[in-house]
């Protein structure tokens, strides 16, 4: 989904990646002309992780909240995938080129073994590859307009379901197309639809403080 709109100002950069925060912006190289090596490289030698769009080298936000909230759902989903034999479940730096020249990181993701022939896991540090179900922890970071953008480019590529997961108000945005949106609060309970049969998660297993095995025994 990568655009030829040229960019000329600061103010055609904003617009063509939401009202971000300058600071996510790295200036070299220069904005328009990053390539997916650039990506690579700041991967191995920064501490940071940088998203490629529209050839924009993009820091991708993330709170130590979030994160916690983004292992946390890994697990639950790694944990089902595996025991019934479904396919992989990557992390937070897990970066995946889903166009050609546009890198995208998300929080969490599923790839079933249909997408992996062989049942190989890439060993490609940006492998050409496109999740069945894509989740973000959105961050105080992130602006409606950019994680629209996100979410129109995770459909057009191929992603069958995402999950927007909203850590201040405690609620789950699953969305089976961009139009399709359903929104669950605490009580309610995620499943994995079409992409993963019989998942299911409770909202309050995410959002609740985390219980000591001695209080889980006795519930």
């Amino acid at each position: 989904m990568a655009t030829s709109t040229s960019i000329e100002t600061v103010a055609d950069l904003l617009e063509q990646l939401g009202p971000i925060s300058l600071s996510r912006i790295r200036p070299i190289p220069a904005p328009g002309v990053a390539t997916e090596q650039d990506v690579v490289d700041l991967d191995t030698h920064e501490d940071r992780l940088y998203e490629l769009i529209d050839g924009v080298l993009v820091e991708k936000v993330m709170g130590f909240y979030e994160s916690y909230l983004a292992v946390l759902i890994g697990r639950f989903l790694g944990n089902f995938a595996s025991d019934n034999d479904l396919g992989i479940v990557a992390g937070s730096d897990g970066m995946l080129k889903l166009f050609p020249g546009q890198v995208r990181i998300p929080d969490v993701c599923f790839v079933s073994w249909d997408r992996l022939p062989n049942r190989e896991v890439p060993r490609d540090p940006v492998p050409d590859l496109v999740p069945d179900l894509a989740v973000e922890v959105i961050s105080k970071g992130n602006t409606q307009q950019e994680m629209n953008r996100k979410l129109h480019e995770y459909f057009e590529a191929g992603v069958q379901l995402v999950w927007y997961v909203y850590p201040k108000t405690e609620t789950v945005h699953i969305y089976a197309s961009v139009d399709n949106v359903l929104e669950l609060s605490i009580g309610q309970s995620l499943d994995g639809g079409e992409v993963l049969p019989g998942f299911e998660l409770q909202l309050d297993k995410i959002f609740s403080k985390p219980r000591t095995e001695t209080e889980e025994a006795s519930s």
